[in-house]
């Protein structure tokens, strides 16, 4: 009997032409939707090298601090660089600003240098024509240098030893763990991820209503027989998830093969969340096909409504939505499925540690469970008057 009510399920969803495009074809365009919009958005938003100019006087010559640190900032030959650096005259320097050939200047007055106190090395200030983003930058720049030359000075007045162990704990425990191809334009892949696996939902509710009595023949059929409606739903489930997880597997093989998508290192585990993930999409297409008492039609609806709602909190339309949502109300998307597939996978490409990851998969199959479960409280309860 499971065998074959598998197949029979097998045979009714792959004959639903609508609910073919909606779980295989149309995640693929949405991918190459994305792909088209964004794939030059990185590049196209890079940071450029800031032309900036330095009144080399006394005091700039003089200062131990600001000078070399700016030289690390301008050297050619780093992969860092990141300011063009002239060293000029005062009256040069305000030539340049004016023509537009530098983003601002910085002056380090010769009476700062004379007046310094020990814990405020002086500060060079800061003079730009226009607010914009470069000169923001180059005011952040200097702000962070100051703040860490008074952090050092502070600590070389009160306790040059730990200087030392600062200097010799950072030569050996700092390594640079970053990811090398960071991309936040990676959300949106996740998110249609996320939303191909909900989709399941709509699969798992199909395969469900055949076997309600209210909602189809077979479903009344089996309704006066003498099978064993557990094993005819555990055979539906499990051809629904099936046909989910071929939707899924092609929809990460159009990605990495064809839009050349790089999902990182933790291909296993990343499988694995996007299987969890597949189960809680069909788990709610469950709890709504066995708890909501309408049509079809107006199931698929809310399936497709609860998906795309939280793939927009999950930041599928910008990624500050998520952001926003994490922020001001974090208990919603902690219950949204979308977000903590979203989740798992951006835990997995930024960070170096599982910890995210894991709380995300845990979430996933307690709700799973939880919405599984009420679902078979509510087949147990099924009862018709007539049929």
């Amino acid at each position: 009997m499971f065998w074959h009510n598998f197949k029979y399920t097998l045979k009714v969803v792959l004959r639903d032409h609508a609910l073919i495009f909606w779980t295989f074809a149309f995640p693929l365009i949405l991918a190459t939707f994305f792909f088209l919009a964004f794939s030059n958005i990185t590049s196209s938003e890079s940071l450029d090298i800031i032309d900036l100019a330095v009144v080399d006087n006394e005091a700039w010559k003089d200062n131990q601090i600001f000078r070399p640190a700016l030289q690390e900032l301008s050297n050619e030959s780093s992969d860092d660089q990141l300011f063009n650096t002239k060293y000029v005259s005062r009256a040069e320097a305000e030539q340049l600003l004016e023509s537009d050939e530098i983003a601002a200047y910085l002056l380090l007055e010769e009476s700062a240098q004379d007046t310094q106190s020990p814990a405020s090395p002086p500060v060079p200030a800061i003079f730009a024509s226009k607010s914009n983003i470069d000169s923001t930058i180059v005011q952040s720049v200097v702000e962070s240098i100051a703040e860490q030359a008074s952090i050092i000075t502070t600590i070389l007045q009160e306790n040059p030893a730990a200087l030392k162990d600062l200097a010799k704990a950072e030569k050996a425990n700092i390594v640079d763990q970053s990811s090398s191809n960071l991309d936040y334009v990676m959300i949106e892949y996740y998110t249609l991820i996320a939303m191909i696996c909900l989709y399941g939902g709509i699969i798992g509710m199909v395969a469900v209503n055949q076997l309600l009595a209210d909602m189809s023949m077979s479903g009344r059929r089996i309704a006066i027989s003498p099978a064993r409606k557990s094993t005819l739903v555990f055979a539906a489930l499990c051809a629904s998830y099936l046909i989910q997880l071929v939707a899924v597997a092609l929809l990460f093989l159009f990605l990495i093969f064809v839009l050349h998508v790089d999902f990182g290192t933790h291909l296993p585990l990343i499988i694995l969340l996007t299987l969890i993930g597949s189960l809680a999409g069909l788990a709610l297409g469950v709890l709504l096909a066995t708890t909501i008492k309408s049509t079809a039609n107006t199931k698929v609806g809310l399936i497709l409504a609860i998906t795309m709602f939280g793939c927009f909190l999950a930041g599928m339309m910008g990624i500050t939505m998520k952001y926003l949502v994490d922020t001001n109300l974090p208990l919603l998307n902690r219950l949204n499925p979308a977000n903590l597939i979203t989740d798992g996978l951006y835990s997995l490409y930024y960070y170096d540690t599982f910890d995210r990851y894991w709380g995300n998969i845990i979430t996933l199959v307690i709700i799973s469970l939880v919405m599984i479960s009420i679902s078979v409280y509510s087949l147990r309860k099924e009862q018709y008057d007539r049929l």
